[in-house]
């Protein structure tokens, strides 16, 4: 059993330096969502270069590479997200972004290298394996729908048993691996209202249907929605993220928009919060001889990590990493359309800590100066291994029969 731990460590030590030189080289050339062309072939073409997998592509921006084991058993998906996000990036790195006003923002770099490290690992350990290995690495996943649905439907978990996925956080130090059952990621869904009055000179509001004025108490309605009609013990949040008006000074415009979020982990709540927001809507407006559009699109929905599958992973945290660095991790009003897959077979999503030891370099998701510490790749990749092997040997998801 010593000797099997070492040897795998040994061997995710062994791919470190391909890891970092894969998540480099994606840095430097990130794609938007559903953009995902050149990242995917690099992909598909590292995976065939393993050997072991069969490879296809569920949409045209995405892979999925199937390890099948040399003995029958359970088949166990592991996924990565490809996409960046539309930042201009200021991190100064050597490695920084080749395409002007594009970023990996977010790690998602750092998570398809970490997979793609587990891949080459598990392929040399194929006669180990019982059952399957998926290897799932997804599309656009920073833009609702999302392409986690999309390869859903597209058939990537027939036959799956249970699905794990990682997000690295520069929040959190570098080593700690944060875990936790039931709520961890909120839904978010995204409304849009267009506000029709009539405008005019700013000199004369008198003769206006002033639309900006609706839209200014339109969004204090919309925040007192969370605090007054929701239970304070419950989590929701409502954010106004977008106004537009009049481009001049002087102009009171015939339109004026406002759009933002709707946070969750209520059912219930999400479906009543686009309900309050258009009552709120249509009073104001016919208040002030207005109109209005309501656009609201339904996104992703929560992540529920599967209480069975996730107690499995934790063991296989504390036994591998060591009980100092595990959290708990708690639900964060974020959101992921992880919940795709977790909604199909039983899912667990973890958090890896990617933070330096310099707080001030600690940037949050989606800056421009959003940064990582690469020495959590090898933790990443470590993770995926072993929580694949032993998934892939035990009975049960709580029975864990490894010979490591």
């Amino acid at each position: 059993m010593i000797e099997e731990e070492t040897g795998i460590r040994e061997s995710v030590k062994g791919v470190n330096m391909d890891v970092i030189t894969w998540r480099r080289h994606l840095h430097e050339n990130p794609e938007l969502s559903f953009q995902e062309t050149k990242t995917s072939q690099y992909v598909y073409d590292i995976l065939q270069s393993f050997g072991n997998l069969e490879l296809s592509r569920p949409t045209q921006t995405s892979v999925m590479a199937r390890l099948i084991g040399a003995k029958p058993g359970r088949v166990l998906a592991l996924r990565a997200d490809m996409d960046a996000l539309p930042i201009l990036e200021e991190t100064n790195l050597p490695f920084a972004s080749k395409n002007f006003g594009v970023m990996h923002a977010c790690g998602h770099d750092a998570h398809t290298a970490i997979l793609l490290g587990a891949a080459k690992v598990l392929t040399n350990l194929k006669k180990q394996i019982h059952g399957e290995i998926r290897f799932l690495f997804q599309h656009a996943e920073e833009l609702i729908p999302g392409g986690a649905q999309e390869m859903v439907s597209a058939g990537v978990l027939g036959g799956v048993d249970a699905v794990l996925g990682l997000h690295v956080s520069s929040q959190v130090p570098t080593g700690l691996i944060g875990i936790n059952d039931g709520p961890i990621l909120a839904s978010m869904d995204a409304f849009k209202i267009v506000i029709q009055g009539q405008g005019g000179h700013a000199s004369t509001p008198h003769q206006c249907k002033d639309p900006v004025a609706v839209a200014a108490q339109l969004i204090t309605g919309i925040n007192h929605i969370v605090s007054r009609k929701i239970d304070s013990a419950a989590r929701a949040v409502i954010s106004v993220t977008q106004m537009q008006g009049s481009d001049a000074p002087n102009i009171i415009p015939d339109k004026a928009s406002i759009g933002g979020t709707v946070r969750t982990f209520d059912p219930d709540i999400r479906e009543q919060i686009p309900q309050w927001i258009e009552q709120y809507a249509k009073g104001l407006t016919e208040a002030n001889e207005c109109s209005y559009e309501m656009d609201y699109l339904r996104g992703h929905s929560a992540v529920i990590n599967d209480h069975q599958f996730t107690s499995f992973v934790k063991k296989n945290i504390n036994r591998t990493f060591g009980d100092e660095r595990r959290y708990l991790l708690k639900p964060i009003m974020g959101s992921e359309d992880f919940s795709a897959f977790s909604n199909v077979v039983p899912g667990c999503f973890v958090f890896l800590g990617a933070g330096s030891i310099n707080n001030e370099e600690n940037y949050p998701h989606h800056h421009p100066k959003f940064m990582i510490n690469e020495q959590a790749l090898e933790s990443g990749v470590e993770l995926f291994v072993t929580t694949a092997l032993d998934f892939s040997r035990a009975k049960d998801p709580e029975t864990n029969n490894s010979a490591r």
